[in-house]
């Protein structure tokens, strides 16, 4: 972490709780050392800034190519560290996504993804991208899953007033298992159910989605 993150931190990170009523869950559960991937449900565009308040180390978030094309928000994301992803680009872009993740990852570096790809419109669980999984297992490194709920209530200008709760909880790292060289399509499949799986025993069974088990 730079020593400007830590400023803009110090600064923010209390002028939040005047605007937001959110409280962390598990950040016991956040590893101190080593490099791991940061995985989460994603509803608002408040759920990085969260999620970087709630971790003792900084957070490099992969971040939709076009945001790069934005002057002001270039320089922000560039400074947050975070790195442009072309949601729709070829195999060799995919390729070089994975590349410059264990990158990152080689460096100690935290990762952040949101393995739905996009914001959820209702707030519930959609159906996840391979690309978190992939990473993970051909990185070999672990995965901490987190479920962010009640930021689906920040909408209009009441909630200022009304202050929804808020609660980002942290669930225990844990490991795919390791591919070497590529995997397979019913390998990605399984990975994928995985990982969202394990987000999706963090949230509400009402914030499930595609992944809240049948019967709860």
């Amino acid at each position: 972490m730079t020593l400007s993150q830590r400023i803009v931190l110090r600064i923010l990170k209390p002028l939040s709780k005047v605007f937001l009523s959110w409280k962390v869950e598990g950040r016991e559960n956040i590893p101190l050392t080593d490099s791991f991937i940061l995985v989460s449900n994603h509803v608002h565009l408040l759920d990085p800034i969260l999620l970087q308040f709630s971790s003792p180390r900084w957070v490099s978030f992969m971040a939709k190519e076009e945001l790069f094309h934005r002057p002001i928000l270039k320089i922000i994301i560039h400074w947050a560290q975070a790195f442009p992803v072309r949601r729709r680009g070829s195999t060799k872009d995919k390729r070089n996504v994975v590349k410059q993740a264990k990158d990152i990852l080689d460096n100690g570096i935290i990762l952040g993804m949101f393995p739905e790809g996009k914001r959820s419109r209702n707030g519930k669980l959609t159906i996840g991208k391979s690309g978190s999984a992939v990473i993970a297992s051909q990185a070999d490194v672990p995965l901490l899953p987190v479920g962010i709920t009640g930021t689906d209530k920040i909408k209009g200008i009441s909630w200022l007033w009304r202050r929804p709760e808020i609660v980002i909880s942290i669930g225990k790292p844990f490991k795919l298992p390791f591919i070497d060289g590529r995997l397979n399509k019913s390998q990605i499949k399984l990975l994928t159910s995985q990982l969202m799986g394990e987000i999706a025993a963090l949230l509400p069974p009402e914030y499930q989605g595609v992944y809240k088990k049948h019967g709860d």
